[in-house]
């Protein structure tokens, strides 16, 4: 008798869900080429290159139309594969970048019209822990008058300590994956409630994504979690696949975060505000 393949021997597959028109991953990566955009010297891991063909293919075998491209801390401040994937899909990809206080006004121009709309700060652990929060709040304050956010990735036990900086901030902010929230210790628990205050303010937007980082295949443990904020900001969440998943231990198929979608929010406008108008309003795609 032969056991069943293992999930990372699996054929990727289609999703059941069938992907809204104008519907936006607004959290995946481009790595690489290496050849090409080199990796950051200081980098804490390299992945397997994910060039934009890599992100293409995905999007269409999910049925996905628009994108945003998070720039991830293993090109730290190089942003040019994200703004290369971005040129090369001008009206369907939008950017998030990685910069410090040496972006001027000029190299921060240029991002704009490359199609960023946002920065990305890393507060988690293993990616180096919180940044230099003079060069935090010196960017802050340079792209305050650019209509642009701020995305911050945190560890759950950071949301409480962190509240009061993030609650002061003059720009929107966006949370990543949920706040990386410990499912094991309910909803109830106070970096999730902490999570679910901010979530409630005006410019506030968090990202229900990342169920497969706080949560196994078939990942029901996140949906607790994702209901609660998007029926606490159903105009602010957002979604995205993560691709390619970087330092995650397990295989993940994007079709199954994506099945994940009608479980989190059954009804088509729900959904549609989350996949199509959320992403379309911050980012400015044309909906």
């Amino acid at each position: 008798m032969t056991s069943a393949p293992s999930r990372e021997d699996q054929q990727k597959r289609n999703p059941d869900f069938v992907a809204l028109a104008l519907t936006c991953d607004a959290h995946c990566h481009v790595f690489g080429p290496g050849a090409s955009f080199p990796y950051a010297p200081n980098r804490r891991y390299t992945p397997d290159d994910a060039p934009r063909e890599a992100l293409a293919a995905l999007h269409e075998r999910l049925g996905i139309e628009r994108a945003v491209i998070v720039q991830a801390s293993c090109h730290g401040t190089d942003n040019r594969a994200m703004l290369d994937a971005i040129a090369w899909r001008p009206d369907l990809y939008r950017g998030v970048a990685i910069v410090d206080d040496s972006f001027d006004d000029k190299a921060l121009q240029t991002l704009h019209d490359g199609g960023v709309r946002g920065v990305r700060f890393n507060f988690v652990k293993h990616l180096g822990g919180a940044p230099d929060m003079v060069v935090f709040d010196r960017v802050i304050e340079r792209i305050k008058g650019r209509g642009w956010h701020v995305v911050l990735h945190l560890d759950a036990v950071d949301i409480v300590p962190l509240s009061d900086m993030i609650r002061r901030l003059p720009i929107p902010f966006v949370i990543d994956h949920m706040g990386r929230v410990d499912t094991s210790l309910g909803i109830e628990q106070p970096a999730f409630r902490s999570l679910l205050d901010l979530a409630r303010r005006d410019d506030c937007w968090v990202k229900v994504c990342g169920s497969e980082r706080i949560s196994a295949y078939p990942f029901d443990a996140a949906l607790p979690f994702a209901r609660a904020l998007v029926e606490a900001s159903p105009e602010r969440t957002l979604w995205g696949t993560d691709f390619p998943h970087p330092n995650l231990k397990d295989p993940v198929d994007e079709a199954d975060l994506l099945d994940l979608v009608p479980r989190i929010v059954p009804d088509v406008e729900g959904q549609r505000r989350l996949l199509v108008e959320n992403p379309a309003r911050l980012y400015g795609f044309t909906t």
